[in-house]
């Protein structure tokens, strides 16, 4: 049977996506705060934010690969389960 490929072909672009998209909401949150409709913003203009927000906060990626490593233990234990499972 033919593997299906990842979302993510490697561990450093799945950690540089989710610390992209932390940066992307801590940038809608603090727009939020100061009365202003996200809907309305250019996507854009949210980018080039977190962009610069992910610059001056370069511990996001270290979160990040936290939040990767346990996504990681959790499919690697429901694969092991699936396997359990179909050996039965």
């Amino acid at each position: 049977m033919a593997r299906a490929k990842s979302l993510f072909h490697s561990a450093n672009h799945a950690i540089n996506y989710c610390a992209r998209s932390i940066a992307k909401n801590a940038v809608k949150e603090q727009l939020r705060d100061q009365g202003v409709r996200v809907s309305l913003v250019p996507i854009r203009e949210i980018t080039e934010r977190a962009q610069q927000y992910l610059a001056d906060h370069p511990e996001l990626y270290q979160q990040a690969a936290g939040l990767q490593l346990r996504r990681g233990r959790r499919a690697q234990q429901a694969y092991i389960n699936s396997r359990r499972r179909d050996s039965i």
